[in-house]
């Protein structure tokens, strides 16, 4: 049976922790890594009300979106909220583990979701995230580049957009000496050696560096291997804030307000006065995303949709953009399922449960 610690290590390959903002507390927040998983209950937000149906469902892992450690605490007692759920937690054994920004960030996340449900083509990340790339170069003996290279491209590297098996190769000759205690591939100890090589050259994100490391060295035939790494300053565009794309076809303003509301769930709409009649380039932002506000207008979108805008913001924004809040909850529910479809794609020895008592904590009258 699969552990709660075997479920956490398929969860951030997938979603690395490496991909949260920096004030996030993604990850784990209780865990019983060595116990083996009964059940999994999936929900947006931790509650009292959670745990129980957890407890009911005989759950012992809870896979939230909000991390419910997000803020530091300086005291644990009963008849505070917080506390008691985190008690009765720990005193039944259940882990709770959050994917939080770095969910939102991934390219598979909430705004793709988001993007999915609206029907969005040519679909980019709006603010992508940088140094988060690196670059690999290293030598390697003519017999053996086609096969160092494929290990490199199954560990991870070589992505730049759409593309893969992406990398730079040039040959040349390298030179070494072993000495008594060496093992050479090829040449003999204590005589200095030429040897055709083809010099690699690829990239891959920071994330990935002890996995392309490892293939590395596992796969190439010299017992010392040389390689370099050079930190990028790249921007990372399979990683980041938001997302933009194109409706299929174009709508009148009116038509895209209702068409919202449908496809992402929500029971009302905030917008401003936009001057503009016809919508086709959109943004998104799950969740709280007014600061994109500036790169939206920058990328020239016609609408964005996103959740907790302020009253100034909807003053301060130009008249030429349609600006829309959908609801927090609303933008960020669907995260639910989606987890559900990953893991349930992974391993069915277990239940996977979608919350029921995971509500929207809004009412609207």
């Amino acid at each position: 049976m699969t552990k709660v610690s075997e479920l956490i290590a398929y969860l951030e390959d997938l979603f690395p922790l490496a991909l949260q903002e920096s004030y996030d507390r993604s990850g784990a927040q209780i865990l019983f890594t060595e116990e083996p998983i009964n059940g999994i209950l999936l929900c947006l937000d931790i509650t009292e009300k959670v745990i129980d149906e957890a407890l009911e469902k005989t759950c012992n892992i809870i896979i939230c979106h909000h991390p419910i450690l997000f803020k530091p605490i300086y005291q644990i007692r009963q008849n505070l909220q917080q506390s008691d759920i985190i008690i009765k937690a720990i005193s039944n054994k259940i882990s709770i583990y959050a994917l939080h920004t770095n969910f939102d960030n991934s390219w598979q996340g909430t705004n793709r979701i988001l993007t999915e449900l609206l029907e969005l083509k040519n679909v980019q990340i709006l603010l992508p995230m940088e140094n988060q790339l690196m670059k690999l170069v290293t030598f390697v003996p003519h017999t053996h580049v086609e096969y160092v290279r494929q290990a490199l491209f199954d560990a991870g590297a070589g992505h730049i957009g759409n593309y893969d098996s992406c990398s730079y190769n040039i040959e040349g000759y390298g030179t070494f000496r072993g000495n008594e205690e060496a093992n050479p591939f090829v040449g003999e100890k204590g005589q200095l050696h030429q040897e055709p090589e083809t010099r690699i050259e690829t990239i891959f994100p920071v994330f990935k560096t002890n996995q392309i490391i490892q293939a590395l060295l596992k796969a190439h035939p010299y017992e010392e291997v040389a390689y370099d790494l050079y930190p990028l300053s790249n921007k990372y565009y399979r990683a980041g804030s938001g997302m933009i794309g194109y409706l299929h076809d174009p709508m009148s303003k009116e038509a895209f307000l209702w068409y919202v509301k449908e496809r992402i769930g929500s029971n009302i709409l905030k917008y401003n006065h936009c001057i503009k009649d016809v919508i086709q380039k959109v943004a998104v932002c799950s969740g709280s995303g007014s600061s994109l506000i500036p790169k939206v207008l920058q990328e020239k979108a016609d609408a964005f949709i996103t959740s907790d805008i302020s009253y100034h913001n909807f003053i301060e924004t130009p008249s030429q953009l349609l600006l829309i809040d959908a609801g927090h909850y609303e933008t960020e529910i669907h995260f639910t399922k989606k987890i559900f479809e990953i893991i349930t794609k992974k391993n069915t020895n277990f239940a996977v449960h979608l919350s029921e008592s995971c509500l929207n904590p809004v009412n609207y009258y």
